[in-house]
């Protein structure tokens, strides 16, 4: 299979093997609260030296490009730390062929939350979810964005892979996708929430220096904002929005939306030939809403799937090939099979490596001096940092059970 040798299972922990990245920075009392989950992984602990490319950290670790040997680097990986200590770029590269979460906590305590929460999770009888995936998402008047997402990516999902999988599909579509029901739903107080939520939303964007980035950048924007006019907080759900007393113990998100994951720094996507892009945020960080759901005091969400940067079309219509849900299909399909998240995102590895080589020989023939039209270089470079920067918050050996 895709990222590991032959020979090896990559959804056996035991034979793909489990490592944790930590900073040298690091706290001890971050080390000591995610111990247990080392333990409970049977894993590795290795550690990134400041401004380590991942050909250079591999190569330190007796690694090279190719498929992964776990008996050299585990296959699954856990990066701790926000991306101001461990790029975002780091995370980026090594998922190509390794499964990649990440942990950015302000707090020793809630590590220790999430770590309780996922071994809780794996050990427990019961399981706190219900067998149903929900999809939330919005479609304003006049805003093409989001009609395109809601017609062409979150309606086809919500009719085609949750069916396949035998698990019930709830909808919060259109009017229906509101902040007062988004929160309902993560109250779950009628019925256990759903084991998987998919959202196709904006996400908030705010200038750079903004005193809002760092607690609201990447929200879920809501059918309460009419398309047109100012938004205010009453028409997107934040971190802050999130009950104390809500029901997401594991529960695995995936938001396609601006900025859910995370912020770089540096823009990805403009800048002029010749020089630095520029800022986007003071520093880079990831979004609030992902890591209060995964270190919330009821029990944490298992994992969060979001986008660094702003999200694209591209990610799902391509061109005169039209919508292309294939990634998203394979992605959701195998979470709620069972696979590994880590494992299951490989078709998203795997598109950012196809798009990279075609981007890559675009910018062979201009070197060259071939003709290459400037809107076929704009547009796969775009493509390509776009499918790059989906990236896994959490542990990517978590998985839903399907007892």
């Amino acid at each position: 299979m895709r990222g590991v040798v032959f020979g090896v299972d990559p959804l056996d922990l035991q034979q793909a093997k489990w490592g944790i990245i930590f900073h040298p920075d690091e706290p001890q009392e971050v080390r000591d609260a995610l111990a247990p989950l080392v333990e409970h992984r049977q894993g590795r602990v290795l550690d990134y030296q400041p401004g380590e490319t991942k050909d250079l950290w591999l190569a330190r670790h007796g690694a090279g490009p190719g498929p992964v040997d776990p008996e050299k680097v585990p296959y699954y990986l856990l990066i701790v730390g926000g991306p101001e200590r461990i790029p975002f770029s780091f995370q980026y590269m090594l998922d190509v062929q390794h499964a990649v979460g990440r942990l950015a906590f302000d707090t020793a305590e809630e590590y220790t939350r999430y770590v309780e929460s996922v071994i809780a999770y794996e050990r427990d009888a019961r399981v706190p979810t219900a067998r149903e995936m929900a999809v939330f998402a919005t479609r304003h008047p006049d805003d093409p964005a989001t009609q395109l997402s809601a017609d062409h990516l979150a309606k086809p999902l919500a009719e085609e892979v949750p069916a396949h999988q035998g698990y019930g599909v709830r909808e919060l579509w259109g009017e229906a996708a509101t902040k007062e029901k988004l929160g309902e739903l993560l109250m779950a107080k009628e019925a256990p929430p759903p084991a998987l939520l998919f959202t196709a939303t904006h996400g908030m964007g705010f200038p750079v220096g903004d005193p809002r980035q760092f607690d609201e950048q990447g929200a879920l924007l809501c059918q309460d904002w009419p398309g047109l006019g100012t938004i205010s907080e009453d028409h997107y759900f934040r971190g802050a929005d999130l009950d104390p007393e809500a029901r997401v113990h594991g529960m695995i998100l995936f938001a396609f939306a601006c900025f859910s994951a995370g912020t770089p720094q540096k823009e990805d996507f403009a800048h002029r030939p010749g020089s630095p892009p520029p800022d986007v945020a003071p520093r880079p960080f990831v979004a609030a809403l992902p890591r209060r759901l995964l270190a919330h005091p009821q029990g944490g969400a298992l994992a969060v799937i979001g986008h660094v940067e702003r999200a694209w079309g591209y990610s799902f219509v391509w061109g005169r090939a039209g919508t292309q849900l294939n990634v998203f299909k394979d992605a959701l399909g195998k979470i709620l099979a069972g696979w590994t998240v880590g494992h299951a995102m490989e078709g998203f590895n795997q598109r950012f490596a196809e798009v990279s080589t075609e981007l890559s020989q675009l910018l062979e023939r201009a070197s060259f001096g071939w003709s290459v039209p400037p809107q076929d270089l704009v547009g796969w470079w775009t493509a390509r940092n776009d499918a790059r920067n989906y990236i896994l918050l959490g542990d990517p050996a978590v998985r839903l059970r399907g007892d």
